[in-house]
């Protein structure tokens, strides 16, 4: 740090000249990522009400008001109005917070949990932290899991069972319903990583798309993550955990005697959180309401069938399997899936490598213009590749 310091525009120009070639998201160039341009009403709430911490919610009653509202309305979405939990930093925090609910209702000494090979990450990290031990199983033809691997696992140590409604890959569906039953008929507690899908599924419900159930309307399922800050708009950091009612909230709640605001309870991982996220949220929800979100949502899915149609027209190329949402994975039995990962983004597309695909997501900041270049360009790549 040096001893005195510069003026604002001269810190803001030194900022400009070097996040200058960073990706931007206007760009439409970014295509393998979860998260999106915020709204322009939450970028305007987000810059109003930057003060508030809900670690010290004694202090912004009102904020701790709009959080339960939010909550209510999340939880309407996903089939139950009697939710209970919190607006979080993401969906990591969110499924950390799943697993220790899950471990402090079971109180069993050796903990296990059961999911698919498609978990996301953060299960490793949450169970490395908790002690728990992971248990994977394989995924059908579907690259959904195997059920009947689930049910051969569950044993005397195992506390819980993990399914996916849109998984990192290629935002598939685990067959939820068929989880619930085992959840249920086993008494463990069964968590849902909704994190991208939440914003997405329920809406394509309402659209007429064929989408099996994966929320509380199915009995077995303890909690859900879902993110609104990927296709719920919001900005960073601006994930949810939902809780079926507040008995499991308060399985992971602590009280905190010394804040200003006076004694509070804390349910959540981290203690000073953002309650601009919280605002934001509940501003999104107010404002987009269901038709905002369906309009959205099937804008996003238009485009992706497009995608999904144009690419196995490119020799050598296919998709690794139908989208249920807008994610697509594209695969290669002629080339080497690595080149042209490498070939993309040296064209500047940012797109996500799989071991043997490429994914691609199709977030609110691609247009129809984005999707036709990349195409184009795909084209051209394997053109040069010898297609």
């Amino acid at each position: 740090m040096q001893n005195k310091g510069l003026s604002q525009n001269l810190v803001l120009k030194e900022l400009e000249s070097r996040l200058r070639n960073d990706f931007a998201y206007d760009s439409g160039k970014i295509i393998g990522s979860m998260c999106t341009c915020p709204h322009p009403l939450a970028r305007k709430v987000y810059n109003r009400f930057l003060d508030i911490n809900l670690g010290d919610s004694g202090l912004f009653p009102a904020v701790v008001k709009l959080e339960k509202e939010t909550i209510h309305m999340l939880g309407t979405l996903l089939s139950n109005l009697e939710a209970s939990g919190h607006i979080v930093t993401g969906g990591t925090e969110a499924n950390t917070l799943a697993l220790w609910a899950a471990k402090k209702l079971s109180k069993k000494k050796q903990c296990e949990v059961i999911m698919p090979a498609s978990a996301h990450y953060s299960f490793d990290k949450a169970a490395d932290l908790l002690g728990l031990r992971i248990v994977r199983v394989g995924l059908n033809d579907g690259f959904q899991v195997d059920v009947e691997a689930v049910k051969k696992a569950v044993n005397l140590n195992t506390i819980a069972i993990v399914g996916i409604a849109g998984t990192t890959g290629l935002g598939v569906v685990d067959p939820i319903s068929e989880l619930s039953k085992i959840a249920v008929e086993n008494d463990l507690y069964l968590h849902v990583d909704a994190a991208f899908g939440g914003f997405v599924l329920s809406f394509l419900k309402e659209l007429g798309f064929n989408v099996s159930d994966f929320d509380f309307a199915l009995p077995g399922v303890c909690s859900i993550t879902i993110d609104p800050h990927k296709m719920g708009l919001a900005p960073i950091p601006a994930g949810g955990i939902l809780f079926r009612n507040e008995r499991l909230r308060k399985a992971v709640a602590w009280n905190v005697s010394y804040l200003a605001g006076g004694e509070t309870e804390q349910a959540t991982f981290v203690g000073t959180r953002s309650g601009t996220s919280v605002i934001a949220v509940w501003a999104l929800l107010k404002h987009l309401g269901r038709e905002g979100y369906k309009r959205i949502v099937r804008r996003c899915m238009r485009l992706t069938e497009k995608l999904a149609e144009e690419i196995p027209k490119i020799k050598g190329l296919d998709i690794v399997t139908e989208p249920t949402m807008n994610i697509v994975g594209l695969k290669s039995e002629v080339f080497d899936i690595r080149q042209i990962a490498k070939e993309l983004r040296f064209r500047k597309w940012a797109v996500s490598l799989f071991p043997n695909y490429i994914r691609i997501v199709v977030m609110p900041h691609v247009r129809k213009h984005h999707i036709e270049r990349f195409i184009e360009d795909l084209k051209d790549i394997i053109d040069k590749l010898g297609g």
